[in-house]
């Protein structure tokens, strides 16, 4: 038998053998090796090896830079990039087989070959959700987006142990990863000898027991609120993720996602599209995690060193708090302390972490208060447009669910999983509430422990969970009556309750007063704008690039520094706030009733968290005096102006003025039997015609209102006696 096997004897060149059959085989042997010896040798700097070091240091999973990878060998990135599911799986068995050479030569002994998890990591720009189309199928993708669910973790096969059921022969057939099921054959290769029944079509029976699992979950990937172009709904991406990456992300986690575009044969498919057998759900299967919450996208790296210097440069100008406040709405009029507060509330206060665990909030929420027509919403829009992360709603329409988080029940798995809602999306952001007062009273209470507490903790379905919240809260809000009435006492025109109140660093009452030259000025500024708006289309790149230069100052300020107060401050700041209690207990027992504001703790550490901010527009690391004093300052003509705003009846009463009340009131009880009720407005043109003053009836009015006898409805337009 001697030749048998010499190539010249059985050779033949016929088409039927196609020509890269081999040829694949030895390229993906060579990529193989080419990947060994990447793990082993590639240098970041001389005689560093950081890939064989990490592969030591944790044997289960390899996180690979495409970069390093590229720098090694141009070939591979391009291989991986077009056809990562069969070139993955080569790198993972040389990822294996490295680390078992290396265990070998530091254990001395017979090496198991493991498992070893490839993660990828790239520096490349990622793509918008809606350019994934048919050409991105099974080609490695990079997007970016905020995850809205993850589901619960389930057991995933790799190979399934089959069991003949008529020959009891086994087999084991792999699985597709991802999303992919087994393809079980259907025949069975015994050969039956003589007398033995021959194996049926379809003999083979799962076997689970002996079958392989890794661990899998799935997760809804939505895009971020800032790339959804306006008038569109957000697009949402299934994700799926295996191994060592399971359980590491939350719901409202910010993520860029280097993965396989895939796609799968949905089961719950519906019936229209149950005979369609070539209509496929595209999903990703993710090969690399970033998440880019606090770490690195709002890291200094993100920052070019130029764009540094003239940060730096900007911040030691004298006048730099004067020139942020001036950018902060620049076509909105006048409201000078406002826009300085906003400024804070961008910039924010510092996070502080205790020994014993508890975290104090470094976020400023502002609440506007005020007349119709003063700009309140334009705040709040331009505020959604600078700040980095910015989510905006409106009172009406969002509910406790839509405002938290809000537990979902997935209509293929029927299990239930968490949906993140505007305060969970805005994470390390601003959440701009318009309509604060329109909002239903127990929505309203489940915003109340993210204000200050920063987290949102559920329990609902069978889900408990606390999720992050560190967002600031700008809101807006009417007085009841939809205008500020300075006839009223602060309690009547601020209708919220204390708690929500309190959690408010700053409340401003913003009033439309009616002076001839303001108005004249804001007249004369509005013209201005209409009249100019037309040529601001075509300069609108410069109005932008100037947003856009606050929103990257802001984001390097935050990113960078972290301010603290100095000796002599926090000397200065505990005296202020004894004072200002001082004050307002004196008040106090003046009226004889307690302000409608409670000036707490709470306000003391809004000061502290002001000064911060304030110190963190100049970019400096400690907050002075200067900044206490200014702080301070905004505090009292916001918080402490609206606790003393409004009329308080004892005060400033002349017996004249209380004698003719009395009469008011006799007029009134007169005219309106117990049981009864009649127009607000033709009571006082009742009373007006026998000659009494209209600010006394009113007055009468609000002293009985309070006293309980009368009561407003429809609006406060009908007055209904009680008793």
């Amino acid at each position: 038998m001697s030749g048998w096997d010499e190539g010249a004897v059985f050779y033949s060149d016929q088409a039927q053998f196609p020509d890269d059959a081999t040829g694949a085989t030895g390229r993906r042997h060579s990529v193989q090796m080419k990947l060994k010896e990447f793990i082993r040798n590639f240098e970041k700097e001389k005689n560093v090896f950081p890939y064989r070091e990490s592969l030591i240091q944790n044997p289960s999973f390899l996180l690979v830079h495409l970069e390093d990878l590229l720098s090694f060998d141009a070939h591979l990135p391009s291989l991986l990039r077009s056809s990562p599911a069969d070139y993955l799986p080569l790198f993972e068995v040389a990822a294996a087989e490295v680390l078992a050479s290396l265990k070998m030569k530091v254990d001395m002994e017979e090496p198991k070959v493991g498992q070893v998890q490839i993660l990828l990591a790239s520096k490349e720009d990622s793509l918008s959700m809606r350019s994934l189309g048919a050409q991105f199928i099974s080609k490695l993708v990079k997007i970016s987006g905020i995850t809205i669910a993850a589901s619960r973790v389930k057991a995933k096969a790799t190979t399934v142990h089959l069991s003949c059921k008529n020959c009891k022969s086994t087999r084991d057939e792999p699985c597709r990863p991802g999303l992919g099921g087994a393809i079980i054959p259907r025949s069975c290769a015994h050969i039956p000898q003589a007398g033995e029944e021959a194996c049926p079509i379809d003999p083979w029976i799962v076997v689970p027991d002996k079958s392989k699992y890794v661990d899998q979950q799935t997760l809804k990937l939505q895009e971020n609120p800032e790339d959804v172009p306006t008038g569109e709904l957000p697009r949402n991406m299934l994700l799926s993720i295996d191994r060592h990456l399971v359980q590491t992300i939350v719901p409202g986690t910010r993520l860029t996602i280097l993965g396989i575009y895939s796609i799968f044969q949905a089961a719950n498919s519906t019936v229209s599209h149950k005979g369609a057998v070539a209509v496929r759900q595209p999903y990703i299967r993710v090969v690399g995690l970033e998440d880019t919450n606090e770490a690195s996208s709002r890291g200094p790296s993100a920052f070019t060193p130029e764009e540094i210097e003239e940060f730096k440069k900007f911040a030691s100008q004298p006048d730099a708090y004067k020139t942020i406040c001036s950018k902060v709405g620049p076509s909105i009029f006048g409201h000078v302390d406002v826009k300085k507060a906003v400024a804070c509330l961008l910039f924010g206060g510092s996070r502080k972490s205790l020994p014993d665990g508890v975290k104090l909030r470094g976020d400023i929420n502002v609440l506007l208060l005020g007349d119709p027509s003063t700009a309140k919403s334009q705040f709040l829009k331009f505020v959604e447009k600078t700040a980095p992360i910015a989510v905006y709603t409106s009172g009406k329409g969002s509910s406790a669910a839509g405002l938290t988080a809000s537990v979902i029940q997935d209509s293929g798995t029927r299990e239930f999983y968490l949906e993140g809602g505007a305060m969970v999306l805005a994470d390390g952001g601003v959440v701009c509430i318009d309509e604060f007062d329109k909002m239903r009273s127990e929505d309203r209470v489940a915003i109340h422990e993210a204000m200050e507490q920063q987290t949102i903790s559920i329990a609902k379905a069978g889900i408990t969970t606390v999720l992050n919240s560190r967002t600031s809260v700008l809101a807006a809000a009417n007085p009841p009556s939809g205008r500020y009435d300075d006839l009223k006492t602060a309690q009547d025109n601020i209708d919220l309750q204390t708690t929500i109140l309190s959690r408010f660093d700053l409340i401003f009452i913003v009033k439309d007063i009616r002076m001839y030259s303001q108005d004249k000025l804001i007249a004369n500024h509005i013209i201005k704008l209409h009249a100019s708006a037309d040529a601001v289309s075509s300069d609108s790149k410069i109005v932008s690039k100037e947003e856009n230069w606050l929103k990257r100052y802001i984001q390097y300020c935050r990113a960078v520094c972290h301010p603290c107060l100095s000796e002599s401050a926090s000397a200065k700041l505990q005296d202020q706030y004894v004072q200002i209690r001082k004050d307002m207990r004196r008040q106090a027992n003046e009226s004889g009733e307690a302000a409608v504001i409670p000036i707490t703790v709470r306000q003391l550490e809004a000061i502290v968290r002001l000064s911060e901010a304030l110190a963190k527009m100049k970019l400096s690391h400690v907050a002075t005096e200067i900044e206490v004093n200014e702080a301070v300052r905004l505090f009292t003509v916001s918080t402490m102006d609206a606790a003393r705003s409004g009329i308080n009846h004892q005060v400033n009463l002349t017996a004249e003025m209380a004698n003719e009340i009395k009469q008011a009131e006799t007029q009134i009880k007169r005219r309106i039997g117990i049981g009864n009720q009649i127009s607000e407005r033709r009571l006082i043109d009742d009373l007006t015609r026998m000659g009494m003053n209209d600010s006394i009836i009113r007055r009468a009015l609000i002293i009985m209102h309070q006293r309980d006898e009368v009561e407003y409805k429809r609006e406060r337009r009908v007055i209904f006696r009680k008793h």
